[in-house]
């Protein structure tokens, strides 16, 4: 055993199980707590519906090993609530922090949906999440008299999805009950947190990751409306710049028809003053020449109103 491991003997490796729903996070839990601590069965649903945790004692140096177990927290049918329930309990039960978040994945059944797990737990945990992140292989057995080094060299969406895990990988061989692969797996975990500082991931961290994920949807929310408003804003200018000419001549239209009973209100006033001016010129004729003056005066202003009369009623036939 190495000296750097006999320091953390006192510590306890902290370690929170991650991967998707029936790819054997409990039973890969039982292994390094080497008791039945989580229920483990075949199934196509989740059997872990809720974080849990177990603590043993290693034979490993006397090493305390904490274990949390999880439900599929990035499968497609656990709400984004539930999620963010289940994601808070794992934090709360690895207080004060988890020393890594081991992904569990068949080496058989390896997609580019598992590789796409390192990104999710970056997004959900934040970019630093990755010093803490390990690859936990199971089925080890299959790989045959062929060596996992040379399997994942050989395999470029394997070897992209590890180089993202700082932590590195380890394989469990399913049929092989000797306890040194559990050994060999705390020792590597051991290495990981001496490289981080001999740090743990902490609750700071991802309260930083949820502040940075809040700010992401706020742009994006903003963004999307940015868009929305520009793509109206370019829908109205084709529209006004196809339909403008037709909708500016029913404008003027509009207008001028508006515009008619005040041209035709000022007209009659027009002519009303005509016919009061007439009247008055009649009257002064008739003070000036006498009773026959008079009586001129009287023609020319029954005149006028007659003239005043027959425009008001034309203007009203109009």
């Amino acid at each position: 055993m190495s000296s750097k491991f006999e320091l953390r003997r006192n510590d306890t490796f902290r370690i929170v199980l991650v991967g998707k729903t029936g790819v054997g996070k409990s039973a890969a839990g039982n292994t390094i707590l080497r008791r039945d601590a989580f229920v483990s069965k075949p199934s196509p649903s989740s059997v872990t519906t809720e974080c849990k945790k177990g603590r043993w004692m290693s034979k490993v140096d006397g090493q305390w090993v904490a274990v949390i177990d999880t439900p599929g927290l990035f499968d497609t049918n656990c709400t984004k609530r539930e999620a963010k329930i289940n994601i808070a309990m794992c934090t709360s039960l690895s207080a004060p922090g988890p020393h890594v978040f081991l992904i569990v994945t068949p080496l058989c059944r390896f997609t580019p949906e598992e590789k796409e797990m390192v990104e999710i737990i970056q997004t959900t945990f934040g970019e630093r999440a990755a010093n803490y992140t390990m690859v936990l292989f199971t089925h080890g057995d299959q790989l045959g008299a062929t060596s996992i080094e040379e399997y994942v060299k050989n395999t470029p969406l394997l070897l992209s999805f590890i180089k993202k895990c700082h932590g590195g990988y380890h394989v469990f061989n399913n049929k092989d009950k000797n306890p040194s692969q559990v050994t060999e797996l705390l020792e590597k975990i051991n290495m990981m947190v001496m490289r981080n500082g001999e740090s743990c991931y902490t609750n700071k961290m991802f309260q930083e990751a949820e502040r940075a994920n809040e700010k992401k949807e706020e742009r994006i929310l903003k963004e999307i409306e940015e868009q929305k408003h520009r793509v109206m804003k370019e829908l109205k200018e084709k529209l006004k710049a196809k339909f403008g000419e037709h909708l500016t001549e029913k404008e003027k239209l509009w207008k001028k028809q508006k515009g008619k009973p005040r041209e035709q209100a000022e007209r009659i006033n027009y002519v009303i003053r005509l016919g009061i001016a007439g009247a008055g010129i009649g009257a002064a004729l008739g003070i000036a020449r006498g009773l026959v003056g008079m009586t001129a005066g009287a023609a020319v202003g029954a005149a006028v109103g007659a003239g005043v009369g027959t425009v008001i009623n034309r203007r009203r036939s109009q």
